[in-house]
């Protein structure tokens, strides 16, 4: 008799054990279920954040394309350097005074170019081997150091120089007040903002030769002083 009633208090243990160990599975199951839910619902909350990072990085690439643009439109504006015959005489006068042309006599290569906006450039003869030529270029008042031009061995240096004594530098501004004074008077035609030389056996030509209209187009052509020598409608 003793032996079945602790048969049965032990039965009622294991069974209120179970129950117990049930529960307890249960409520971590549901802890691990609430835990992977979150897990689940983090990667959608960074997607969001790297959608926003990419869209700043996208306007602020934009932002910086757009500073460049006008950077670039803003460089090369008009000054009137091609008419002012006293900044033309100081450009001259500061190429006679490079310490590797003093004493000696300049010599232009095939051409040289005049900028509205203060620019020159130029090729010279080199001060001591005359089969060599240098590129200069003259900028905010300032000749900067000789580059070295490569030639090929068709190049006929001799035969495409222009002496500077032949081309004062304030006949940039004769020749453009011509040409601006022509262009002037032809509907849709517009101011030079580039005037320049080139140089062929020995002799000059002065460039723009076209003026070109909305209507019209013109032919000019100067001699070798900057004075006027042709113009004719085309």
């Amino acid at each position: 008799m003793k032996k079945l009633i602790a048969l049965m208090i032990c039965s009622q243990m294991l069974f209120s054990c179970r129950q117990i160990s049930k529960s307890v599975e249960e409520t971590f199951k549901s802890n691990d279920s609430v835990a992977n839910k979150a897990a689940q619902d983090k990667p959608a909350e960074n997607e969001d954040e790297l959608h926003t990072e990419s869209h700043t990085t996208s306007s602020t690439t934009v932002e910086t394309h757009s500073s460049t643009f006008t950077e670039q439109h803003v460089t090369g504006t008009k000054t009137g350097f091609l008419t002012d015959i006293d900044q033309l005489t100081k450009a001259e006068n500061e190429l006679r005074k490079l310490p590797q042309y003093r004493g000696k006599e300049i010599f232009i290569y095939t051409n040289i170019n005049f900028y509205d906006d203060g620019r020159i450039t130029a090729m010279l003869q080199h001060p001591q081997n005359p089969k060599y030529v240098d590129s200069y270029e003259y900028n905010s008042g300032n000749w900067s150091a000789p580059k070295p031009k490569q030639l090929s061995v068709k190049d006929e240096v001799k035969s495409n120089l222009v002496s500077l004594n032949n081309i004062p530098f304030s006949n940039v501004a004769k020749v453009t007040g011509i040409y601006n004074e022509k262009a002037a008077h032809i509907e849709g035609a517009k101011p030079s903002d580039h005037t320049y030389i080139a140089i062929f056996k020995n002799r000059i030509e002065w460039y723009p030769m076209n003026i070109n209209g909305t209507r019209e187009r013109y032919y000019i052509q100067f001699n070798p002083d900057g004075t006027l020598k042709e113009f004719r409608q085309d």
